[in-house]
């Protein structure tokens, strides 16, 4: 390459080369100011853009779209106003009006035991239960008699001895008005000088001694009244100790008071018994009645304005595995007291339709209070919280409407409120319904109601530990609850789960 020396040995090459540096640095920072105006022209656009951007977003009313409203269906029942009459719910046991204690009114052996001397036995009144050995009382009721055979017979004797005194005193009254009339007619024959002294004298001494014979005879007299007297008490007496070896006898025949079936019995025969023994009870099944209580604020709903207990109808009601037993009665009266540890009151009602019902069964009562007037009833679930009903417009809205609760009935209530009758009410309502909301409503039929079932006596629940041995300690302590009642609660709180109608009536006799 004969060039190339003569290239690099260019005098000249200095200068070219830094003809050739100043150019590329030239182009260089031209490129670089280009890039640099350009960078800037588009940021200045873009910050330009962005502050269009905004104003025109600030001033621009926001376009919203539009929407459909929402329609609800809602289920309303027509409020039909008229008279109802509420029931009131609590939980009693059912007792027996009519109870006798079996008891031993002699002492000795029992000798004789009747079939149906036993328990659950029924008997009648006046069947003859038990026989305690009769031997003494018979020993003692023959000499009763005998004693009074003697009385008697000196009663007679003493009559009989009465009369004769009396004929005795009258006997001797006549001569001693003989004798009388004898000495004054020797005493005028001695005056008209006919007479003697002698005879006068022996004249006089026999009408002294016919005086002294009257008051022999008197003295006679009374001491046969004073025998006839104490012949009398006598005869009284053996009639008192007669009459009592014969009540003694009878005592020893235990007898049924009245009709009725027999508990607790606890004889044998040939046991030894003494006086006043318990050998059972006497129940009479057909004289029943429920005692049950109440809070204060529910007996103020069962008295009239005097403050006397009104007698308001009841229904007792036994369930066992779905079979019902009903029972019809009236209140008839309350306790003194309210009782030691209790609250509220203890009514009374007694029970004159009660098939199959025992005493002791535990039983929950209804009783119709009083009818409330120009009242509504509705389903629980449509009353608010803050005690208002959600009605239906006519322009198929909601609208709120305040009432007044007078009274809960189970699933039910009874409202009063201004424009609540023939208004359509959302009979449950959720929290997603107010008012102002549209809705599509569906009639219900008015004898729906209930829109939930009542809790069944097969309900059950678990109790806790501190909860089931407050009820069991409630049910033992508790003077109100008869044995046969405490023992087969205590049998059914001691099982895994309780029945719901259970655990409610006793935590409401207890206050709680």
């Amino acid at each position: 390459m004969p060039g190339l020396p003569t290239l690099f040995h260019d005098p000249d090459l200095p200068g070219k080369m830094g003809s050739i540096r100043r150019m590329r640095f030239l182009r260089h920072s031209l490129t670089g100011l280009f890039l640099l105006a350009l960078t800037l022209g588009i940021l200045g656009f873009a910050a330009q853009t962005v502050i269009e951007a905004v104003r025109a977003r600030m001033n621009d009313t926001p376009a919203i779209p539009e929407r459909q409203e929402r329609v609800f269906t809602v289920s309303v029942i027509e409020a039909r106003e008229g008279t109802h009459t509420p029931v009131l719910t609590a939980y009693g046991e059912v007792l027996s009006r009519r109870t006798l204690e079996i008891r031993a009114k002699a002492a000795g052996t029992l000798v004789m035991l009747a079939e149906n001397f036993e328990e659950g036995g029924t008997v009648r009144e006046g069947d003859i239960l038990a026989l305690v050995d009769p031997a003494d009382a018979e020993f003692a009721l023959s000499r009763a008699q005998t004693e009074l055979t003697d009385s008697q017979a000196e009663e007679r004797d003493a009559r009989r001895a009465l009369e004769l005194a009396g004929e005795e005193l009258a006997a001797a009254g006549e001569q001693a008005a003989l004798r009388e009339t004898a000495y004054r007619r020797q005493v005028d024959l001695e005056a008209r000088g006919v007479g003697t002294a002698a005879a006068v004298e022996t004249a006089g001494l026999a009408a002294a001694q016919a005086r002294q014979a009257v008051i022999a005879a008197r003295q006679g007299l009374a001491l046969a009244e004073a025998r006839v007297s104490l012949a009398e008490t006598r005869l009284a007496r053996s009639k008192i100790a007669l009459d009592e070896a014969e009540r003694r006898l009878e005592d020893t025949r235990i007898k049924a008071g009245f009709s009725g079936t027999l508990s607790d019995v606890s004889v044998v025969e040939g046991r030894l018994v003494s006086v006043n023994e318990k050998l059972g009870t006497l129940v009479d099944g057909t004289a029943l009645e429920v005692a049950f209580r109440v809070s204060a604020a529910q007996y103020a709903r069962l008295v009239d304005e005097t403050g006397v207990l009104i007698r308001a109808p009841v229904v007792a009601r036994l369930s066992m595995h779905g079979l019902e037993l009903t029972a019809k009665g009236v209140i008839s009266r309350e306790a003194a007291t309210v009782g030691e540890d209790r609250t509220g009151r203890l009514v009374f009602a007694r029970l004159y339709e009660a098939p199959a019902l025992k005493p002791g069964d535990f039983v929950t009562v209804e009783i119709e209070e009083s009818p409330l007037e120009r009242s509504v009833r509705l389903p629980a679930a449509a009353l608010g919280a803050d005690g208002t009903v959600l009605v239906v417009s006519d322009d198929e809205r909601l609208a709120a409407l305040p009432v007044t609760l007078l009274r809960r009935q189970g699933n039910d209530i009874l409202v009063r409120g201004d424009g609540l009758p023939g208004a359509r009410v959302v009979a449950e309502r959720t929290p997603l319904q107010g008012a102002g909301l549209k809705v599509r409503p569906i009639a219900l039929q008015p004898d729906a109601l209930r829109s939930k079932p009542d809790i069944g006596t097969d309900t059950t629940l678990q109790l806790s530990d501190e909860r089931r041995a407050r009820l069991m300690s409630f049910v033992r302590t508790s003077p109100e609850i008869s044995a046969m009642a405490r023992q087969r609660l205590l049998s059914t709180l001691e099982q895994e789960r309780v029945p719901v109608r259970v655990v409610e009536g006793l935590e409401q006799r207890m206050g709680g």
